[in-house]
């Protein structure tokens, strides 16, 4: 009884859910492009923190050649102006920088649940885009809940790295 106990709350640490198209391999030594991550939240910066987990982890994988947009937040507003137009735009930007593949995404939940526990919750879309043909080349989506004392960071990273996982640069 107690390793079926065991078994059953191992299973539902740090639920996820997670879906994604078939991984290419792609070309570490190609120029690549992080662009702007829109946020569907009323969490302030989400995207923004997506963005540099989303940076670290592509760059351990190898690539190297990563640039990122160069936006300029709006300081009258605690929420960062990415959408689609702003996404378009740097779409353009990495096109004109010559730019192979770009990433972005958006963060649909980010937040700390209510209640006793106040469980970490993120749910999160990214996609990896040819430049030139303007074609999603691979894209992934998922969720993931943690434990209560467990941060949203380490919870989106957690989750992030899980989706690109199949992500081969060569």
């Amino acid at each position: 009884m107690k390793r079926l106990l065991i078994i059953c709350l191992l299973l539902l640490a740090g639920c996820a859910i997670t879906d994604s198209s078939k991984a290419p391999v792609l070309d570490k030594d190609a120029k690549w492009a992080l662009l702007p991550m829109e946020n569907h939240t009323e969490t302030p910066q989400a995207a923004l923190r997506m963005e540099a987990i989303t940076e670290t982890i592509f760059r351990v994988k190898g690539a190297m050649s990563l640039e990122t947009y160069p936006s300029v937040p709006n300081q009258d507003s605690l929420f960062e102006p990415a959408d689609a137009k702003a996404v378009e735009a740097a779409l353009g930007w990495a096109q004109q920088s010559g730019a192979r593949y770009a990433i972005t995404g958006t963060v649909n939940e980010w937040r700390y649940k209510t209640g006793v526990d106040g469980e970490p919750a993120v749910g999160v879309t990214i996609k990896i885009i040819d430049v030139q043909t303007r074609q999603v080349i691979w894209s992934a989506a998922g969720g993931r809940t943690g434990w209560g004392r467990e941060a949203v960071s380490a919870v989106a990273q957690k989750l992030l790295e899980k989706l690109t996982d199949s992500i081969r640069l060569k």
